[in-house]
């Protein structure tokens, strides 16, 4: 009896002199664990033995956390394994823009690994990761399913800032830089600060189809307004924060008199009671649009 505290103390300090290597060695219960593997091999035994090994991981951790603890999970992995919690099948729903190989690089698995050594968690936040996900689900269906849901930012916009392109969501979120082409349907921006005020001026053209088909790009000045380029080359000059009222009176114009789809180099509407036009070079000056408004051509460069 008087030698049990002296056993005790050597054997806390040996422990403590080999925590470093502790995994690297079998250990008894690592050896218990697979002496026991053949035992579990049926699917059913396999849930219910990898079931019990978790219940006493939970008691494990408390009294040796960093001890026995990933050497019992890993047997119980193994085990699990062994009675048919493999993985088999992932199933990924929602990826419509994300490149598959992205996604087989964030989920790390692969067809045969223990389910059960899978960790959902970890799978979501490498998913989040990529720039088309926003949000992602990862679940495991037992005995071998790995069951991914995401959803995905939506493109909005592509963004040319330079020579550079990109695609954008409505944030101004930058999804994707390859490939750009694939998404030619969509509104052009350009300039700086273009792709976090989009959202608002491509709604208004949304709303003013007439102004919409005829618009190549949007060009914002100076962070501060909007041009709208022309697919015919011709600039509109958009007053500041007024956006709503100048593209409004610009359908009207362009209703009654065809006054997008004349020879113009510019249109400003910078001002709400003056229309000023500049001619194309070489095209003789232009009439008033409409009794109401005044004309004036003008050499202005267009800058905000």
């Amino acid at each position: 009896m008087a030698r049990s505290p002296q056993r005790g103390e050597g054997g806390t300090r040996r422990a403590r002199g080999t925590a470093g290597s502790a995994l690297d060695r079998p250990t008894s219960l690592r050896l218990w664990l697979r002496r026991r593997r053949g035992l579990l091999r049926p699917a059913g035994l396999g849930l219910l033995g990898a079931g019990a090994l978790v219940v006493t991981a939970v008691a494990v951790m408390a009294a040796d956390p960093y001890g026995r603890l990933a050497a019992l999970w890993d047997g119980a992995a193994e085990i699990a394994a062994g009675g048919g919690l493999q993985v088999q099948d992932v199933l990924v729903d929602g990826m419509r823009n994300t490149p598959p190989e992205l996604v087989r690089e964030a989920l790390s698995v692969r067809r045969g690994d223990p389910i059960l050594g899978f960790d959902p968690h970890w799978a979501r936040e490498q998913l989040e990761q990529i720039a088309w996900v926003e949000h992602a689900h990862v679940e495991r269906l037992l005995p071998n399913t790995i069951k991914v849901r995401l959803e995905e930012r939506k493109p909005f916009a592509i963004w040319q800032r330079e020579s550079r392109f990109a695609v954008i969501d409505r944030e101004g979120k930058v999804v994707a830089t390859e490939n750009v082409g694939a998404f030619g349907r969509l509104p052009l921006i350009v300039g700086a600060g273009a792709d976090r005020a989009a959202g608002p001026i491509v709604d208004l053209l949304h709303d003013a189809p007439e102004v919409q088909e005829r618009v190549h790009a949007l060009v914002r000045v100076s962070e501060r307004r909007w041009n709208l380029r022309l697919r015919n080359g011709a600039d509109v000059l958009l007053p500041e924060g007024q956006e709503a009222a100048a593209i409004g009176r610009l359908a009207e114009l362009q209703a009654k008199q065809g006054l997008m789809d004349r020879p113009l180099a510019a249109i400003d509407l910078r001002l709400p009671d003056k229309l000023v036009l500049r001619m194309a070079p070489g095209q003789p000056p232009p009439e008033p649009p409409g009794s109401g408004q005044k004309a004036q051509g003008t050499t202005r460069s267009g800058r905000g």
